[in-house]
C-alpha cells in the first residue's frame, strides 16, 4: 500500500505541559476532504518492565488511575524523560515504583501504543533475577502497592482480566512469548 499524502494546513497546541502535549491539526486529505480538528498527542514514549524474581515471581504494582477512577494491577512503567534511554527508563521505573533492581534487563519489544493519535513508542523489557534492594520512591501522583505473583498466576491474570490495562497486557504477552522462545516459560 502506498502511504497516502495528508497535508497539514495549520497546527496549534491546546495542551502543552510536562505531562502531555496535545495539538490540533487542520488536514487536507488526498481526496480533498478537510479534517478541521485532528488531534495528535505528542509524547516521548514510555517503558514497561516485567521483572522476574529468582523464584519466577512477577513484580507488579496495584495502583489507582485517575482517568479510569479505578485501581488496576499493572507492570511497572513510566514515561521516558528527555534524552533518556528506554532501558534506563525501565530500570528506573522498576526501582522507583517497587524498590526492585534487576541484574539482566533485555528489550523484548517496541510497538506504537496508539498510532491513530500519537507517534509515541512503547518499549517492553524483561528483567531477570530481580531483587528488592530499596524502598520505593513514588511520584506525588502515584498511589500504589507492590505485589508479586508466580509466573503461572501472572499468565492467568492476563487471560482472566485481572490485569486490564492495555500496555501491561501487551507487555506481559510479549515477555511470555520471549520466555517461551528461551525455553524458560
Amino acid at each position: 500500500m502506498e502511504k497516502p499524502r495528508w497535508q497539514r494546513r495549520s497546527s496549534r497546541y491546546i495542551v502543552d505541559s510536562p505531562y502531555m502535549r496535545l495539538r490540533v491539526d487542520e488536514l487536507v486529505l488526498p481526496n480533498g476532504t478537510i479534517a478541521p480538528e485532528y488531534y495528535v498527542r505528542e509524547s516521548p514514549g514510555y517503558a514497561t518492565i516485567m521483572a522476574l524474581t529468582p523464584n519466577d515471581e512477577v513484580v507488579l504494582v496495584r495502583q489507582y488511575r485517575y482517568g479510569s477512577d479505578a485501581i488496576h494491577l499493572e507492570l511497572p512503567a513510566g514515561m521516558l524523560q528527555e534524552g533518556e534511554d528506554p532501558r534506563d527508563c525501565a530500570i528506573r521505573e522498576l526501582a522507583e515504583e517497587t524498590g526492585y533492581a534487576t541484574e539482566d534487563c533485555r528489550r523484548v519489544a517496541v510497538y506504537l501504543h496508539e498510532p491513530v493519535r500519537s507517534p509515541a513508542r512503547a518499549y517492553v523489557y524483561l528483567g531477570l533475577r530481580a531483587r528488592k534492594t530499596s524502598d520505593a520512591r513514588l511520584d506525588p501522583t502515584e498511589h500504589l502497592q507492590v505485589e508479586v505473583a508466580p509466573l503461572q498466576r501472572f499468565r492467568e491474570m492476563l487471560r482472566d482480566g485481572t490485569i486490564d490495562a492495555g500496555g501491561s497486557i501487551a507487555a506481559g504477552y510479549c515477555c511470555l512469548d520471549y520466555l517461551r522462545r528461551l525455553g524458560s516459560a
